[in-house]
């Protein structure tokens, strides 16, 4: 009976809405929330490429930053739209570990580079005069690479071990997603020493980052406070204030989720939470960083007017 299981390979996620009206409805919140999240994402991305006002470090990173969103929300909310429309909620064996592999290596980088932009508005308000030896153009794309880096190797490791796991209880994963810990109590053996490093893991891509942002942010907070211009301490304050808003968005209920042990942990708790880091940070990201940002509305303001001007030449030729 081991064996049929084993090779029976497709899993079943069972989901985040029950087939009824309240079911529907959030269905589609989440739908237009996901379609709102692209057209956000890829926004800020055309934008910061097209903008030469906008080449600069903390907008290079914010790219990147909406990059990995793009990515990680389109790992997870496609398959769930299917699911529920289509009614199929198998996922192969390969295409589980496919969108395990890229949830963790995305949600890892984006950790990092997350502490990247803190670092960046860290040194720009303490630091001014050594901004642009400590920020440069290397620097910047060294954090990047580390990030897409660190973020794939970690996920690597955690992938590798639940695809070689033996499962031997129902393929049913309740979840809406291939989620490790959901999986991990289909296994039909003792998974502690794994979660052991699940823990060690979820320390080092969340708990020091945010450590390391909340340090960043604190230094910054106190230099404000020594700002003469008014102005100067309103701008930074803005940018701190939005950037703190998306880190705890991301950060706590994601830490929430994976430090908790087992016992402590209910399935529809943990969707709910995984909603917040999985569906609507990647929303939130680019209407907090793009709305209350003078610099990006300037910026979009320029390129629509570029575009313009470049439609009426056509015109009158």
């Amino acid at each position: 009976m081991e064996n049929i299981n084993e090779t029976s390979t497709d899993f079943f996620l069972l989901g985040l809405f029950p087939p009824s009206r309240i079911g529907l409805f959030f269905f589609i919140l989440s739908f237009l929330i996901f379609l709102m999240a692209l057209f956000g994402n890829l926004s800020m991305i055309i934008l910061i490429l097209l903008d030469t006002h906008l080449h600069t470090p903390m907008y290079f990173l914010l790219s990147q930053l909406s990059l990995m969103d793009l990515n990680y929300i389109s790992t997870i909310v496609p398959k769930m739209v299917s699911d529920y429309l289509l009614g199929n909620k198998s996922i192969s064996f390969i295409g589980c570990g496919v969108q395990c592999f890229f949830f963790i290596a995305l949600a890892g980088a984006e950790g990092l580079i997350l502490v990247s932009m803190a670092y960046d508005r860290y040194v720009a308000i303490c630091f001014p005069l050594h901004y642009p030896i400590r920020m440069s153009k290397r620097v910047c794309v060294l954090m990047i690479i580390g990030s897409w880096i660190m973020g794939s190797v970690n996920s690597c490791a955690h992938t590798a071990y639940v695809l070689h796991i033996p499962y031997c209880r129902s393929r049913a994963i309740n979840h809406f997603f291939c989620d490790v810990p959901a999986m991990l109590t289909l296994a039909c053996m003792d998974t502690w020493v794994y979660e052991y490093t699940v823990f060690v893991s979820i320390t080092l891509f969340l708990v020091f980052p945010f450590i390391g942002i909340a340090y960043s942010y604190g230094r910054v907070l106190l230099a404000i406070c020594s700002m003469q211009s008014t102005e100067g301490r309103k701008k930074a304050y803005s940018t701190c204030s939005t950037h703190l808003t998306v880190v705890t968005f991301y950060y706590a209920p994601f830490a929430y989720t994976y430090l908790r042990p087992r016992s402590f942990r209910s399935p529809t708790e943990d969707k709910v939470l995984a909603v917040f880091y999985t569906i609507l940070t990647p929303v939130l990201n680019p209407i907090i960083y793009s709305l209350r940002n003078k610099e990006v509305m300037g910026a979009l303001r320029r390129v629509i007017l570029r575009f313009c001007s470049v439609k009426m030449e056509q015109h009158s030729h």
